[in-house]
């Protein structure tokens, strides 16, 4: 359960930022005169594609423990004279699919993102989000060929380092800026301050 359980709130949390992402887009193509895009405002788009998202993962996740769950596994070659029991989580195609729909989501993100950073500054996320992206899909990125070398008890640590580092990249490039202005600068939370 430890993979999957991983692989649904990633996909929970990915899918938020792509549903920011959406909704930052639709938002400035909104604001054109008699555009179609209002009526998506009004929708709950944001919601729809969270709960999408999620769902395509849950059910690979559930399709992956139907067909192959993960069994007990016993180590002889790691550690010369040790025993290690482990849990081996079955089928790889299915392990790296689920990962491959995260850097999918992230992928995704990451090019919505970009398209809308040149966007006006005051309102626009997309730079915080794009970079957020940038460093989540680096963490996953080296860390493919660090877990891909790694055997035993460090392919948790490898995991572990990679969900830790990957997320705290997301918090701190999207709500770090945030903060800043919100504790540090409430001068620039302002109306007047927007409009310049």
């Amino acid at each position: 359960m430890r993979q999957t359980s991983f692989g649904i709130f990633f996909s929970v949390a990915l899918s938020s930022v792509l549903a920011k992402t959406i909704m930052v887009c639709i938002a400035f193509k909104a604001t054109k005169p008699g555009s179609s895009w209002r009526k998506l405002l009004e929708v709950r788009v944001s919601y729809y594609v969270v709960v999408i998202c999620s769902f395509i993962q849950v059910k690979n996740c559930v399709i992956w423990l139907s067909v192959s769950p993960p069994y007990q596994e016993f180590d002889h070659h790691s550690y010369p004279g040790k025993i290690i029991i482990q849990c081996n989580e079955g089928s790889d195609i299915w392990f790296y699919s689920m990962l491959g729909y995260l850097g999918f989501l992230a992928a995704v993100s990451l090019v919505l993102a970009f398209m809308v950073r040149t966007l006006p500054d005051t309102f626009n996320e997309a730079k915080y989000i794009t970079f957020s992206m940038l460093v989540f899909c680096s963490v996953w990125i080296s860390m493919i060929p660090a877990y891909l070398s790694t055997r035993g008890k460090n392919m948790v640590a490898v995991e572990i380092f990679a969900i830790l580092s990957s997320s705290a990249g997301i918090l701190a490039c999207i709500f770090f800026p945030k903060c800043y202005i919100l504790i540090i600068k409430p001068e620039l939370n302002c109306r007047n301050q927007l409009v310049k």
